[in-house]
C-alpha cells in the first residue's frame, strides 16, 4: 500500500489533566507563509483493467442517497494540474452509467491558476475528488480549481476564485496540514456572506491530530471509517478508522454550534472533525487514473480526502449541509434520522481523545450520512 498523507509532520497527543490542556499538534507554532498542503490519499493495490473498489451503488445504499440529483456547481480546490481530468470522468461516467460530464455540455469546467505543472499524486486525488463528487450528485455541475503549487498562498487564491463564482454551493478541500500560529487570521477565506456555500474539509490520515483548513470553524471537518459489506456486496456496518485525524485545536476557540452542544473535553477549542464517511482503502473507492503511460487503469484508494468531495455532493443534493445544522440535529430527539453514530474503533493511544463512542467523538464526530436532508 502506498500512503500519499500529511507525513511531514508527526502528531502526538498531549493529555495534560492537570492543566486540562487540549489534544493538539506538537508542530503547531509554525507560521502560514511556510505552509504546504498535502492529499491524504491512500492507494490500495495496483492498476487493474476493470474496478476492484466500491461502486457508487454501494456507497448510496450504505449512506441512504439517492440515486441522482444535485443541485448549483461543486467546486472542487486541489494544486497542480491534472491534464487527463475530464477524460478520465468520462471512463469513470461510462462505467457506471452516470450521465456525462463534459466541458463541452457544460457539466465540467477546469480552471488553472498560473503555470500548474502535472503531479503524479494530485492528480489522483482530483480524479478521486471529480470523479466522485459527481458519481454522488449527477446533476450538479463540478469545477475544477487548480492551484499552481500547494503553498497556502496559492491554496487561497484557488479558494477565493472558488468561492466568487456564481452557483458554487460546496467548495472541497482534500488536502491539509498542521495547524499554525497565524491560522484564525485565514478564516474570512472560508466565510460566505450569503451562508450559500460550505466548505468541507479532509481532517487527515495519520491518526488522531489536528489539521488545517478542516479545523476552521467556518470548514466541515471530515473524518474517516472503514464499511464492512457482507460476501453478496450489501452494507453490513461501519467503525471508526485508525487513520482518521482529530483533536482539539491549538489556536481556534469553540464555535457557538459547538459550545451549544457541549463537546466533552473540548476546554472552550474547536474540535473536529465534524462528521465522518468512509476513508480505509481496504474498503476504497473505484476511480479511473491515467497518468500517461501503461499505468493507466483502475484503481482503488481511500483515504478522509474520498469524504470531503462527497460531503460537498451531499450539500449540493439537499442544499442544507452545514454545521450549524449538524450539530442542531445532532441534539435533537430525532438525530438517529440524521447520522449514523459510529461507537467503536480508536485512531491512537491517547484516551479519551482516540475512541470511537456515543453522540461526538475526536475520529468521527457526529458520524456518518444516513440523509440529504438536515
Amino acid at each position: 500500500m502506498k500512503k500519499n498523507n500529511f507525513r511531514s509532520r508527526v502528531f502526538v497527543c498531549l493529555i495534560v489533566a492537570v492543566s486540562m490542556i487540549p489534544y493538539m499538534s506538537a508542530n503547531a507554532a509554525y507560521r502560514f507563509d511556510t505552509f504546504k498542503g498535502r492529499p491524504p490519499i491512500h492507494q490500495f493495490g495496483s492498476a487493474s483493467s476493470s474496478p476492484a473498489g466500491l461502486s457508487p451503488d454501494q456507497i448510496k445504499q450504505a449512506y441512504n442517497l439517492p440515486a441522482s440529483g444535485g443541485h448549483g456547481t461543486i467546486a472542487i480546490v486541489g494544486a497542480y494540474d491534472d491534464t487527463y481530468a475530464e477524460k478520465d470522468l468520462g471512463v469513470f461516467d461510462g462505467q457506471f452509467n452516470l450521465p456525462s460530464c463534459t466541458s463541452s455540455n457544460g457539466c465540467f469546467e477546469k480552471h488553472v491558476i498560473g503555470n500548474a505543472k502535472y503531479d503524479s499524486n494530485w492528480a489522483m486525488e482530483i480524479s478521486l475528488d471529480v470523479q466522485w463528487a459527481h458519481a454522488i450528485a449527477p446533476k450538479a455541475k463540478i469545477l475544477l480549481v487548480e492551484a499552481t503549487t500547494p503553498s497556502g498562498k496559492n491554496f487561497m487564491d484557488a479558494i477565493d476564485y472558488a468561492r466568487k463564482r456564481a452557483g458554487v454551493v460546496a467548495i472541497s478541500m482534500s488536502w491539509g496540514g498542521a495547524e499554525f500560529s497565524d491560522e484564525a487570521s485565514l478564516d474570512s477565506h472560508f466565510k460566505d456572506a450569503n451562508s450559500a456555500i460550505t466548505f468541507f474539509a479532509s481532517s487527515g490520515d495519520n491518526g488522531a491530530g489536528v489539521s488545517w483548513p478542516a479545523v476552521s470553524p467556518y470548514v466541515v471537518a471530515v473524518g474517516g471509517t472503514k464499511l464492512n459489506f457482507s460476501k453478496n456486496g450489501s452494507f453490513k456496518s461501519e467503525t471508526a478508522w485508525s487513520g482518521s485525524g482529530g483533536g482539539v485545536s491549538a489556536y481556534e476557540t469553540q464555535p457557538d454550534y459547538q459550545a451549544s452542544y457541549n463537546i466533552t473535553k473540548a476546554n472552550g477549542f474547536r474540535a473536529i472533525p465534524d462528521v465522518s464517511y468512509d476513508a480505509d482503502p481496504s474498503s476504497g473507492f473505484s476511480i479511473y487514473h491515467s497518468t500517461g503511460s501503461s499505468k493507466n487503469g483502475w484503481y482503488v484508494v481511500g483515504g478522509t480526502s474520498a469524504g470531503a468531495p462527497q460531503w460537498a455532493a451531499i450539500k449540493s443534493l439537499g442544499l442544507s449541509a452545514s454545521n450549524a445544522k449538524f450539530y442542531a440535529d445532532k441534539a435533537s430527539a430525532k438525530d438517529g434520522k440524521f447520522f449514523r453514530d459510529i461507537q467503536t474503533g480508536s485512531n491512537g493511544d491517547c484516551g479519551y481523545y482516540c475512541q470511537a463512542r456515543s453522540h461526538y467523538d475526536y475520529i468521527t464526530g457526529l458520524g456518518s450520512p444516513l440523509t440529504v436532508s438536515f
